[in-house]
């Protein structure tokens, strides 16, 4: 009897044990926090673009820029400052000093810039159809096959890549925020304006195409991000002229009124989204 007893004491301290490691998981998880841009002396990669090889670029001429103090997108380019920022998949709040970028020799050469192909033949059957390639870092819009228009994507990063595969776009929420993880500080819950919901994992994760941070290489716990000024100038009080609105343009594009009923911003589910193709792998570093 005693031993029966002992083993039973046993196990409810194990139980309690478990218990309490489970939630401090969960805890940890849910404040997560999204880092704030600034030097990173423990992976020096970060600080350095020119280090990721993206495949699209290896026939356009360009050279290493370290920004220095002062210095600025805008200041460095004038008004192609924004061919520079989606060249290197990099929003103006993530541009500081210290950073290397990849400067094209010629302006001329990245006007056009898109690593997707102008048709997709997979996509034709599809009145539209959105196709991201993890390796380019790059998502665009398909209507019967053809690119309507692309841009630059922050997807998952190592040990939290974003799903591939075939999805469909199943929600909306033009004002959705994270759940899990805040802003640097802990001030808020990370805001996700924009929102296009692709995929529920089996821990009932929800990822999504969103506005976010683009700091110019993988970043996101799986979600797909996209440029959305209007939200870093609400959020982080820059920049103060939002220009970069893929987020917006997107979510119009892939779910409009006239196809879904009136949005008033809140969460809406949608019958007849359009599809979303992911394939590649993320981008090698040198």
């Amino acid at each position: 009897m005693r031993a029966s007893r002992m083993r039973l004491s046993h196990r409810l301290v194990l139980v309690v044990l478990l218990t309490g490691l489970f939630a401090s998981c969960a805890v940890i998880r849910e404040t997560a926090t999204i880092d704030s841009p600034g030097p990173s002396p423990h992976d020096k990669a970060l600080e350095d673009l020119t280090r990721i090889d993206y495949p699209s670029q290896k026939g356009i001429r360009w050279q290493p820029r370290f920004l220095r103090p002062h210095e600025t997108l805008e200041s460095l380019y004038g008004k192609d400052w924004v061919l520079v920022a989606r060249f290197n998949r990099l929003d103006r709040r993530h541009a500081y000093p210290g950073m290397t970028i990849k400067e094209p020799l010629r302006m001329d050469d990245i006007r056009t810039y898109t690593p997707l192909p102008p048709e997709h033949p997979t996509a034709r059957p599809h009145r539209k159809y959105i196709l991201l390639d993890v390796t380019e870092q790059w998502i665009g819009a398909y209507e019967r096959g053809r690119l309507k228009f692309s841009m630059p994507a922050a997807t998952g990063k190592a040990g939290t890549e974003t799903p591939l595969g075939t999805f469909r776009i199943d929600a909306r929420h033009r004002t959705h925020t994270s759940s899990l993880y805040k802003t640097a500080g802990d001030e808020e819950q990370y805001p996700m304006d924009n929102a296009l919901r692709f995929h529920i994992d089996k821990q009932n994760v929800g990822y999504w195409i969103h506005a976010r941070d683009l700091p110019g290489r993988p970043a996101s716990h799986g979600c797909i991000g996209l440029f959305d000024e209007k939200m870093q100038l609400r959020t982080f009080d820059t920049p103060r002229d939002p220009v970069l609105l893929d987020a917006q343009k997107l979510y119009a594009w892939a779910a409009p009124d006239d196809e879904h009923g009136e949005d008033d911003g809140s969460f809406q589910e949608l019958e007849y989204g359009p599809v979303l193709e992911v394939r590649g792998t993320l981008p090698v570093y040198r």
